[in-house]
């Protein structure tokens, strides 16, 4: 074969696909494969004329059809099948070549990869890939691991095809293994929060406020010409003003209650529990879902006649003004959670991450691009080292701006019975930080009485246990 391709793509349901297009759109040739031929086929039939498109039938024509180094975009559903798709891709492929999981694979299972795939010479690329669809063929937020020198060949492809802010590519390099794909399970837990936090503040306008769907639509969409300006803003206010059109009624309205989820906002979740790192906001969210599908638990609640308060009081302020507020601080503290977390987590794995960039190739393309996202990107240009985003002074006067009217929307919530733990976790998350002293200290107590596990002191250095069981319980040396 004399033509060769710059990229390759194995995996072409829909987001493969869109890849492969948006590749050979900028001008790419693109080698394609599917396990299934006919799938492939419909690719180049349909989309042919956008680019220059090599089908292959096997994988080693698909192989042989790459320039080297090879560049192999993986693309299919994370876990067992992308093991299948290396363990079949690897023996074909030589050293210095270069496999990319664009997927939503797990952090840990990338690092695996990525070592095991070294002792063969051969570079494993991580990228989290965020957009959807859409972004896939337009212009999505890429976020690639792996070794540093794989981004030299690498790298500008994906810029090439990544969103652009200001003519910047929203890719960056973002550090080794698996750096990429632990980056990419972050942004997927804030969205998580985003959007429980969202849904809160329609459920909160709806019935305290008595808005009606379209009235909320309405609301958020000027919301999204201010500071709360953000992709999931702007599709709320959109799915809030459809109608359905076999009942007349809102759409939401003949929406089952259930929110499903697909497992990156769990990892988000127990990998902050590895690192002992507080995302409560992201936490909630997750738990919030886990909940909306517990149809036999709500059955039972609902049949038990589970009371409400007597009697909720009227709310105190400006209702949409105080919500507003609201939900820009606790939006605040949920990408201060996951960016402590990105933190965290760069410093056990020795992974160097940017949290500056990584607010800078999220301000488009990906699902959580928002106006506030270059506030962050400024606040770690300038101190790199930042303990938490809520002590930058753009976001410290932001949450001190917001919490009287943070504080009143929870009061309502919980006087009047209406579930909103992304609002109240994220206040206590708040009231946490700025505490000068915590309740910690009698869990200390506690636990030294039960277990003998020590506690330290404010007065002077060392572990300590107290021999509670003894007379006079003197304190000795641990």
């Amino acid at each position: 074969m004399s033509q060769k391709a710059q990229i390759g793509v194995t995996g072409l349901a829909v987001m493969g696909r869109n890849l492969a297009r948006n590749f050979a759109r900028h001008g790419h040739t693109v080698a394609l494969h599917n396990r299934s031929y006919g799938r492939t086929k419909e690719l180049v039939e349909e989309f042919g004329h956008e680019g220059t498109f090599l089908p292959a039938e096997t994988a080693e024509q698909f192989v042989a059809s790459l320039e080297r180094p090879r560049r192999v975009v993986i693309m299919v559903k994370a876990g067992p099948a992308t093991d299948a798709v290396i363990d079949e891709f690897a023996p074909l492929l030589e050293e210095g070549d270069m496999l990319i999981d664009a997927g939503n694979a797990h952090y840990a299972d990338t690092r695996r990869r990525e070592a095991a795939l070294k002792a063969k010479g051969l570079h494993f690329v991580g990228a989290g890939v965020s957009g959807g669809e859409e972004g896939a063929l337009h212009g999505p937020s890429i976020m690639p691991g792996g070794p540093k020198e794989s981004y030299e060949a690498l790298g500008p492809l994906l810029e090439d095809i990544a969103a652009k802010v200001d003519g910047e590519p929203c890719c960056v390099h973002v550090g080794p293994d698996g750096a990429g794909h632990f980056v990419k399970m972050v942004h997927n837990g804030i969205e998580y929060a985003d959007m429980q936090l969202i849904a809160e503040a329609y459920d909160l306008l709806r019935r305290v406020g008595g808005h009606s769907p379209a009235e909320i639509a309405e609301i958020f969409k000027g919301w999204n010409e201010g500071r709360l300006g953000s992709y999931l803003i702007e599709i709320t206010a959109e799915v809030l003003k459809q109608v359905d059109a076999a009942t007349g009624k809102a759409f939401v309205d003949v929406v089952a209650d259930a929110a499903e989820q697909k497992g990156t906002g769990r990892w988000t979740v127990q990998a902050a529990l590895d690192l002992g790192v507080p995302v409560s906001g992201i936490a909630e969210s997750v738990f919030a879902r886990a909940l909306s599908g517990g149809k036999d638990e709500r059955a039972a609640a609902a049949e038990a006649g589970l009371p409400g308060p007597s009697a909720g009081a009227e709310h105190s302020g400006d209702l949409v003004a105080d919500v507003e507020q609201a939900l820009f601080a606790s939006k605040i503290v949920a990408y201060a959670q996951g960016f402590q977390q990105i933190q965290a987590a760069s410093k056990e794995y020795g992974w160097d991450i940017d949290p500056g960039a990584m607010a800078k190739i999220w301000r488009a393309g990906c699902i959580i691009r928002a106006k506030f996202l270059d506030f962050i990107k400024q606040a770690y240009d300038k101190k790199p080292d930042l303990a938490t985003l809520l002590v930058d002074q753009y976001f410290l006067d932001a949450v001190s701006g917001a919490q009287d009217a943070w504080r009143r929307v929870v009061v309502t919530a919980a006087q009047q019975g209406i579930p909103a733990p992304g609002f109240a976790s994220a206040l206590a998350y708040y009231d946490g930080l700025r505490a000068e002293r915590l309740p910690a200290a009698l869990i200390q107590g506690q636990r030294d009485f039960f277990g003998a596990h020590t506690y330290q002191r404010v007065d002077k250095p060392g572990s300590f246990h107290t021999l509670w069981a003894a007379e006079g319980r003197p304190e000795v040396d641990a």
